[in-house]
């Protein structure tokens, strides 16, 4: 089935976001950035998540910029630290549940997490648009034949409920192929492509350079920037594997000068 266009919003149109986690990273930001420019549009726009920390949050979340709703965080996140995948979906289903059992919205916006998606179809008229960052199933290792038989049950109701929302963006074409290649039952869908948006009010504030040196601590020639969230799921560790692989090579060709005019800046 052929993605389904959208037509233009009305300026009162009403919108609800629906987030697993509201803390802070990048799917994060482009929620809250969202929210806010369809709020800024006119549309009543509310945002709901299962879990939110004020103290570890965007600031739009907790200053009464946006209408923040969390419900479902009394049930838990993992059983032992694991099936944290399971209880995501359930947590997300759960949050459905209640939002749609108590208002109506025109459009429904759900990030990262599909699961919820049947019932917002079953139990409302809304319309439902799921942002893809990046397919869940290719985020875990099935190194075991129980995580496989774990895993199984989830990965179809991944690529099932994506498949049930009228419209379906993703954050790069890269991502997009990736979409394509990972759901095979969904090859008449096509993506359109949403890029994150740039927080342009960060870069307003006037940059001391005369510290650059001091914080980079290198006048190197070479600098390889490596700017990440620090969490295992990012495998920072890639970053300075790659930069000893570089090491050794430059050595071993006898370049050692230009090893010496080489620095790795890991930020986050």
């Amino acid at each position: 089935m052929a993605r389904r266009r959208a037509g233009k919003l009305p300026t009162n149109c009403k919108v609800a976001f629906f987030h697993p986690d509201l803390g802070i990273g990048g799917a994060e930001r482009l929620v809250v950035d969202a929210a806010v420019a369809l709020q800024e549009r006119g549309c009543d726009v509310t945002v709901y998540t299962s879990h939110h920390e004020p103290d570890r949050c965007f600031k739009e979340t907790a200053d009464g910029t946006l209408d923040v709703r969390v419900y479902g965080d009394w049930l838990p996140r993992h059983l032992a630290q694991r099936l944290h995948a399971l209880f995501a979906y359930l947590r997300m289903i759960y949050l459905a549940l209640v939002v749609v059992l108590t208002n109506r919205y025109d459009v429904i916006i759900c990030d990262q997490v599909s699961a919820c998606i049947p019932v917002i179809k079953l139990l409302s008229k809304s319309k439902v648009l799921f942002y893809c960052h990046f397919p869940d199933m290719l985020l875990t290792q099935r190194q075991s034949t129980l995580k496989r038989l774990y895993r199984a049950p989830l990965d179809w109701l991944e690529e099932s409920t994506t498949g049930m929302a009228d419209t379906i963006m993703v954050n790069s074409k890269f991502t997009s192929n990736i979409f394509q290649q990972t759901f095979t039952r969904l090859q008449q869908r096509h993506p359109a492509v949403l890029y994150p948006s740039l927080h342009f009010a960060a870069f307003d504030k006037e940059v001391d350079l005369s510290q650059a040196d001091e914080l980079v601590k290198t006048k190197g020639k070479h600098v390889f920037l490596s700017i990440n969230r620090y969490e295992r799921k990012k495998n920072l560790l890639l970053a300075l594997q790659a930069f000893q692989q570089l090491e050794l090579a430059l050595r071993k060709s006898n370049n050692v000068a230009l090893w010496d005019n080489c620095h790795l800046v890991m930020a986050g």
